[in-house]
């Protein structure tokens, strides 16, 4: 016996299929690092923001509160799948749940990271350091000055120094959690394979029309 409850608010389909788009269209234009590589960013992280504030305010099954479980109890459902008997969970599971959560912290740090490497190479975004005061120097401060020009120098050196190394450490940032939010893709999209088929559901279906099945044995 099963019949079909709503499940998935409107807010919440829009940002899973809006969050689909716009990491999409980040990722594939991640080598050009055109504007539509940053626009798609800033969208991510505005939908992540979204997806945070939404998850206590949000409706019933949105709220963390109503699938952020205990460990015992991830356990617990993870056993059930691998003997092909796991509970059936009206909204998330317990393992989908730690997924979401992932999910958005990874994106978070892809997001930032992306913003500091936008901040370094063009000074612009909001993580840009605001600009340094500019110093009018008289031409008696430049005659005496001029012993100090290779100091000046050897302090540029190491600032320029110091500018690169921040690029690189998150250049490299950027790039081990863009891989890592692949990898969560694809662990995501094996786990609706698995749950769908287990459950005889269609989760795609129910992220579309925002309806599930409520079985017999469904917990809230």
């Amino acid at each position: 016996m099963s019949n079909e409850i709503r499940v998935w608010d409107p807010l919440v389909r829009i940002f899973h299929w809006g969050l689909v788009a716009s990491f999409t269209v980040a990722y594939l234009s991640g080598e050009e690092e055109s504007n539509v590589h940053i626009y798609a960013g800033y969208i991510v992280l505005g939908l992540i923001a979204f997806r945070v504030l939404w998850g206590f305010i949000g409706s019933h099954y949105a709220r963390f509160g109503s699938f952020l479980t205990s460990p015992a109890t991830v356990i617990e459902y993870l056993k059930g799948l691998l003997a092909r008997k796991p509970k059936h969970y009206i909204g998330h599971n317990p393992a989908g749940g730690y997924m979401v959560i992932a999910m958005l912290l990874c994106l978070f740090v892809v997001t930032v990271s992306g913003l500091k490497i936008y901040a370094i190479e063009e000074g612009l975004g909001p993580l840009a350091a605001a600009p340094t005061a500019l110093t009018v120097i008289s031409p008696a401060q430049a005659d005496d000055d001029d012993d100090d020009d290779r100091g000046g120098h050897e302090k540029h050196k190491g600032e320029h120094e110091e500018d690169e190394a921040a690029e690189e450490f998150w250049e490299e940032l950027h790039e081990v959690s863009s891989n890592l939010m692949l990898l969560l893709i694809f662990l995501h999209i094996a786990g609706v394979v698995v749950a769908s088929r287990l459950h005889d559901e269609h989760l795609v279906k129910a992220m579309i029309t925002g309806k599930k099945i409520s079985k017999t044995d469904s917990t809230d």
